[in-house]
């Protein structure tokens, strides 16, 4: 072993020689972890240049397991956001008649054309300080309210790409974000970690209890999920002993795949997706109402209702962002400053890719990619690597066409997401809460989050702990009155009112009728 391992390099040798010259072999570190942790402290990603392998960044066998993982959930997510496109403009339209296969379709353009232009060479190549554009989670749910409300696809992904980059242009991101104390943030994590968690488990459930055995007397297989459950568990507490939890989404996805077989539940999907290309044109897609979306472009109308969805799905980015730049913080070591992910980048980036993936055919609903920088945190890995081996296994899966079928089979996508986001979310957020101030903005928090939803609870939290009413007084008294009062009130009403507008809150307090 080389004496290079005893000598750490100094800090005027790390601002002033170059990534390539910093770089040393793993041979020479006590430890993987020790290696890694060095490439993370001497890169210097080029923003908005060219960053090139071995002279910028490296691959790493780690890199491999967040774009297997990003991969997954894509495929996942995609697939979920299609299918409640396609079932919620057929009941608004007449004349539109949109099926599995439809969507299946568009998941694949936009799994294609986003993926070399921004996972490729955005993120991989240009900007590796922006994270890769996902799905938008939290928003699946309100798909179908955004069909029958009148909105157009397309002219939702126009609205949320000019509110996203106004929101970049003004750094709007990232002053957020500093603006979220860590007991706020701890609380919001856990949340979304808890209820993600309890959403999965209950999928998972809902699944084996719905198969059926070969012998019809015997009844349901609900055990199935048990089993599959339970040793889903005992292999990500042996990861988490083990110090390699970022193979999480790949062991267990597998093991939940071969249990499920190995028990009898059988494939209970169809390889329907042939392998080629789909069709790229956008005039395909958005031309004529007797093709592709059957909706033909968008009018003045289209974009009046899709304008209060476009607001709040912009509104609910930085807590969004927030969580996956915790993850880093967390388990980078000190001083990679440099290879945390921008905000404000990440949030141009969204938004571009927002209104280019739409405008081509797609209809995904973007934010930050959490199934692969949570996983990409764990592992210790940099963007720029990882973000071109997603962006080529996305290409790939969807010319094949069949591994979109597999991925979204319960024990494959659900396991992956339970022991790839929810889990590790769940155990950040609990991290985050040290002390008393902390765990009463958490506290606050985790109950507005409960009693409307984790976006407004995030305002509100935010307002109070930003003036001392809950939490560190002292950290209070250090913020100006535009950080205590202006931006947060300012934020908690642009969420309060495009919630109200979209009937979030409707359902179960009545409140629409206020406006």
């Amino acid at each position: 072993m080389s004496d290079a391992v005893n000598k750490p390099h100094s800090d005027s040798d790390i601002e002033t020689k170059s990534y390539s010259e910093l770089h040393r072999p793993a041979s020479e570190f006590a430890s993987r972890s020790d290696y890694l942790d060095h490439e993370l402290q001497i890169m210097k990603p080029r923003r908005f240049g060219l960053n090139l392998p071995g002279r910028d960044f490296r691959f790493e066998l780690e890199d491999l397991v967040p774009a297997l993982a990003g991969t997954i959930g894509i495929i996942a997510m995609y697939s979920a956001v299609m299918m409640s496109w396609a079932d919620g403009l057929t009941q608004a339209w007449d004349h539109v008649h949109l099926t599995k296969e439809f969507a299946i379709e568009v998941a694949r353009v936009e799994m294609l054309i986003p993926a070399l232009l921004f996972c490729i060479l955005a993120s991989g190549v240009f900007n590796p300080k922006a994270n890769l554009a996902g799905n938008h989670g939290p928003m699946i749910p309100l798909i179908g309210t955004i069909a029958l409300a009148g909105a157009h696809p397309l002219a939702l992904a126009i609205l949320i790409g000019i509110f996203g980059l106004l929101l970049s242009f003004f750094k709007g991101g990232s002053k957020l974000v500093n603006l979220t104390s860590e007991g706020t943030a701890g609380g919001l994590l856990i949340f979304l970690g808890l209820t993600g968690t309890i959403s999965q488990i209950n999928s998972i459930q809902a699944w084996a209890v719905g198969l059926q055995s070969a012998d019809v007397a015997a009844g349901s297989m609900g055990y199935v999920g048990l089993v599959v459950l339970g040793i889903t568990v005992g292999i990500y507490a042996f990861l988490a002993k083990i110090n390699m939890r970022w193979l999480a989404i790949p062991v267990c996805a597998f093991t939940g795949l071969a249990i499920a077989l190995l028990l009898g539940a059988g494939f209970d999907i169809v390889f329907t997706t042939k392998t080629g290309l789909p069709n790229l044109n956008p005039v395909y897609w958005w031309g004529s109402t007797e093709q592709g979306w059957m909706l033909g472009l968008p009018n003045v109308e289209h974009f009046i209702a899709s304008l209060p969805f476009a607001i709040l799905a912009v509104a609910m980015w930085s807590p969004d962002f927030l969580g996956h730049r915790i993850f880093q913080e967390m388990n980078y070591p000190k001083k990679t400053d440099k290879v945390l992910m921008d905000v404000d980048d990440t949030m141009t980036m969204c938004s571009v890719r927002q209104m280019v993936g739409t405008a081509v055919g797609g209809g995904n609903i973007t934010s930050s990619w959490g199934t692969y920088m949570i996983p990409a945190a764990i592992a210790k890995r940099p963007i720029p690597a990882g973000a071109i081996l997603l962006g080529s296994l996305c290409i790939i899966v969807a010319i094949l066409g069949f591994p979109m079928d597999v991925a979204v089979w319960p024990p494959v996508m659900r396991v992956a997401l339970l022991v790839g986001v929810s889990l590790p979310l769940l155990e950040a957020g609990m991290q985050m809460v040290r002390d008393t101030k902390d765990s009463q903005a958490a506290g606050i928090c985790i109950f507005a989050s409960i009693v409307a939803n984790p976006v407004l609870a995030w305002a509100l939290t935010m307002f109070l702990d930003n003036n001392g009413l809950i939490g560190d007084k002292e950290r209070a008294a250090r913020l100006s009155f535009m950080d205590k009062i202006i931006i947060p009130v300012t934020v908690f009403i642009i969420c309060l009112v495009a919630m109200l507008a979209v009937g979030m809150l409707e359902a179960q307090y009545g409140l629409k009728a206020w406006l």
